[in-house]
């Protein structure tokens, strides 16, 4: 068994002093004429570079630090994972798993909500302080693979529930599938899409214009993707260099894709705080994982293979920013489909910014297998 490391976050002096010296001379350019209207801002920009420049890392960091995280080597590669545990030994534990922009950091005022059971809040390999795959894909299966043996052969547990999101939503949906025998359930708010090609071949009209929506909206909204994908180093290395343009990267994505309205990227902050948000960047920096984060795309694990359908029990919460998913679609994957319901608010990181409402959700569908 992988021997358990204690991990606490301290970042150097030096380092802190270098990041401010970087912000305080950003060069940022005024917003482009005849642009898009959604996107970042230079006014948003500018206020959050401000705040990042004085901002009080030390009280974060230990709040970071209330939250007991460890270090393990699992197939080859180290994995970090913060590991709350309940009062009762023999409380159903649940694997939480981020994506991409965000990192475990983003998880855990939601995990903190759920003491009655053993959250481990996993950092996916080449994110925050998990280390890259050494050598082979960085793929969803490779993904599901070493999170379930950090689940069982790391920590000991013999049975649990799984919840991911962006990538981690079909790695999650893997695990569930192919471990039944240990998996007790899955909680899902990015729920099974499907190949390309198992879409084409339906005949259900409201698969067809769910799909039909999501493809017309790719074009503009998919381009980070496509560079993620194409020019991963070239765009890694502008990012690793310059923390004001890593912060614009990724909080145009937490903006985009969370449940706020309106054309202003700052309508965020009413979802997820500045600190949150300074938060994210902050780890990216000191880490310098931006580039090993977009190894997933350029590898393939954000446009999944073929996944067995899922036979453990589901609970299915369909975020805002796929509204019009069909309860059809989920029901020819989910085969023990115990909840469907369609949230009125959480965009694409649900758990970080409905917190109280899905950890009242997760813990009344854990106790209902009890």
């Amino acid at each position: 068994m992988s021997v358990i490391r204690p991990f606490r976050l301290h970042v150097p002096d030096e380092q802190l002093a270098d990041l401010r010296q970087r912000l305080i001379r950003a060069r940022l350019l005024p917003d482009s004429p005849r642009r898009m209207p959604s996107g970042m801002t230079t006014a948003w920009l500018r206020d959050l570079v401000d705040t990042w420049i004085d901002w009080d890392w030390r009280a974060r960091e230990r709040w970071l630090a209330s939250f007991p995280q460890f270090l393990a080597d699992v197939e080859g590669t180290t994995i970090h994972f913060a590991h709350l545990r309940a009062q009762r030994a023999d409380a159903p534990a649940l694997l939480v798993m981020h994506g991409w922009p965000h990192t475990f950091a983003l998880q855990l005022d939601f995990a903190a909500r759920l003491p009655d059971l053993h959250v481990v809040v996993a950092s996916l390999p080449g994110f925050a302080f998990s280390a890259a795959y050494a050598d082979g894909p960085a793929d969803e299966t490779r993904f599901a693979d070493t999170m379930h043996r950090l689940m069982t052969d790391v920590l000991g547990y013999r049975a649990y529930l799984t919840y991911g999101e962006d990538v981690s939503a079909n790695v999650s949906d893997l695990i569930a599938a192919t471990h039944p025998d240990v998996v007790t359930g899955i909680v899902a708010t990015h729920a099974h899409f499907g190949t390309p090609q198992e879409r084409e071949v339906s005949d259900d009209p409201d698969v067809r214009a769910f799909f039909a929506r999501l493809d017309a909206e790719h074009g503009p909204n998919g381009s980070y993707g496509h560079v993620q994908w194409a020019r991963p180093d070239t765009l890694a290395a502008a990012l690793n260099d310059s923390p004001a343009g890593l912060l614009a990267w990724i909080a145009e994505k937490l903006a985009e894709w969370s449940d706020t309205s309106g054309d202003d990227p700052s309508a965020l902050e009413a979802v997820i705080s500045r600190e949150r948000i300074l938060t994210e960047a902050m780890i990216y920096w000191v880490t310098q994982s931006i580039g090993t984060s977009f190894r997933p795309y350029y590898e393939g694990a954000d446009t999944p293979g073929p996944t067995p359908p899922v036979s453990v029990p589901a609970a299915v919460y369909i975020q805002r920013h796929e509204h019009d998913y069909p309860e059809t679609l989920a029901r020819s994957f989910y085969r023990d489909l115990r909840t469907f319901e369609r949230l009125d608010r959480g965009g694409h990181f649900t758990i970080a910014e409905v917190p109280e409402a899905m950890a009242e959700r997760v813990r009344t569908f854990a106790a209902s297998l009890a």
